[in-house]
């Protein structure tokens, strides 16, 4: 900003604010890598790998007969009271939920702004725990709020003299995106030790319909004034284009909640949808979300066994996605989340999650077909990044060589055991990847996804001096090509197998 340049006539605090990065990826990658939108595998939005109610004719919902429904009211303002929509958000919650304890939103960031601008002030205090949803933080620091963060892990033993100076804690449960519960006991003395200091419990349960409902803490609100609960059905019903939620909280509480929100916050297409998918029959025990739950069991279970692999250490989850610690893998979230982008596969960087750093990913469990394809591009990313360190460190070693010989040993290499007392290093990374000869000892090994691939583990021609010499004296003088590669092979290999 220049000396001529007028300050903006707003917080001066919002001067420094990004706007929110979610949303639109599928055609923001698309545009990046030259990829169709309909090629692209979403698996870094969290949403039922079951697909929409209006797939299945059991339910009765016909997404069609809906639109058509709710465009009949377009010509008029929205009843602000929202009264079916009440009724079936009650009835759909059940634990003697009703309808005066229900607060309509248009998704779950709207619900949490109105939250905040209820109860949060400049410089109040917020305690949001560790790795948890960005949006808590973003929206009561629009407000002014101080956030101070604590640990996940800390939650359930909580020291009150924390609570003491807090005006609200943020919790969601299941956690996004490490995908663990708090059981009901645990919300239940939580949300307790919150009231009994004063301190609003925010607990965000938009995952709880694809995780286990009987956690759910509803019947808990009525005569605690500082418990709320947040309710999302676009992630239950894997409709996110469709704004729509509610709140839950204690009919007094709920009130001035109802009468603070912005007027006629649900338009007439997400009113008469909503409406429709609270009252299908079961509610949150339908066929439909039994049927989800059903699927998203096997398919997480199917994926964490495929998912632990050298590297990757996935979290245990209770939902719908699952945290993974990449930690000791070779390439950051950053780095693997834009290579596996750039092969159609979307997955959640964990970078933008408090603490979480460079060290962890989050992967949606979506049906059988699609987690093979996330799995078939993770090693095809590997390969390919292992490829390319394996020429960049060939290329090193062979400048090295030129001048000093042979390498020798490297009993540090963070790559391959040593194979023998006396190895050479030179050729740790082996131009002749993949030889698929097997009387190298090298051998076709099972793939943790299914088929077979090439592993040099018990290969250990390319480490032996006089090998490496024969290798060297075509390599160093020829440069690495694949005329260079094929007639080192034969002075080397060829002639010792």
């Amino acid at each position: 900003m220049t000396e001529n340049t007028p300050s903006l006539p707003v917080k001066e605090h919002l001067l420094k604010f990004e706007p929110s990065a979610h949303g639109g990826l599928i055609r923001k990658n698309s545009q990046k890598y030259a990829i169709p939108e309909s090629e692209i595998l979403d698996a870094s939005a969290s949403l039922n790998p079951f697909g929409t109610p209006f797939e299945y004719p059991y339910t009765g919902l016909v997404l069609r007969t809906l639109l058509d429904k709710g465009l009949q009211k377009m010509e008029q303002y929205p009843d602000n009271r929202y009264l079916e929509f009440k009724e079936a958000a009650a009835k759909f919650t059940g634990m003697g939920i009703r309808p005066d304890n229900i607060i309509p939103g248009n998704g779950s960031t709207e619900i949490i702004r109105l939250v905040a601008e209820c109860v949060v002030g400049k410089g109040d205090i917020v305690l949001i725990p560790q790795p948890t949803f960005s949006e808590y933080e973003v929206q009561c620091r629009v407000l002014g709020a101080t956030i101070k963060y604590i640990r996940q892990e800390d939650l359930p033993d909580i020291s009150g003299d924390i609570l003491e100076e807090a005006k609200m804690i943020f919790v969601c449960n299941p956690n996004n995106p490490t995908g663990k519960l708090l059981n009901r006991e645990q919300v239940r003395e939580l949300a307790q030790k919150c009231a009994r200091h004063h301190t609003i419990l925010f607990l965000d349960e938009a995952f709880i319909e694809l995780a286990d409902p009987s956690q759910g803490a509803a019947d808990m609100v009525e005569g605690n004034e500082y418990f709320f609960i947040q309710r999302s059905l676009t992630k239950a019903f894997a409709i996110p284009g469709i704004r729509m939620g509610f709140g839950i909280a204690s009919s007094r509480f709920a009130k001035v909640l109802d009468n603070a929100r912005l007027s006629w916050n649900l338009g007439c297409i997400a009113d008469t949808v909503s409406t429709a998918l609270l009252n299908m029959e079961g509610g949150i025990n339908s066929k439909y979300l039994m049927d989800s739950r059903d699927l998203i069991k096997a398919e997480r279970d199917y994926l964490m066994e495929k998912l632990n692999r050298r590297g990757f250490k996935p979290t245990e989850s209770t939902v719908n996605y699952i945290y993974v610690d990449i930690s000791e893998f070779s390439m950051d979230s950053t780095e693997l989340t834009e290579r596996m982008a750039a092969h159609g596969v979307l997955i959640r960087d964990c970078s933008s999650f408090q603490e979480s750093g460079k060290d962890h990913i989050r992967v949606a469990v979506r049906t059988r077909e699609e987690n093979k394809r996330i799995l078939d591009t993770i090693r095809k990313v590997v390969s390919e990044w292992g490829s390319e360190q394996a020429e960049s460190m060939l290329h090193d070693n062979l400048a090295k060589a030129a001048t000093c010989g042979r390498l020798g040993s490297n009993l540090e290499c963070d790559y391959y055991p040593c194979h023998f007392l006396g190895q050479d290093c030179t050729f740790c990374f082996c131009p002749f990847y993949p030889c698929n000869d097997e009387r190298t000892g090298g051998q076709w090994i099972e793939s943790s996804g299914g088929g077979k691939v090439w592993s040099c583990l018990y290969c250990e021609m390319v480490h032996r001096p006089e090998v490496v010499d024969d290798m060297l004296s075509v390599l160093t003088k020829e440069g690495c090509n694949k005329e260079s590669v094929k007639e080192a092979w034969k002075k080397a290999m060829g002639t010792r197998l």
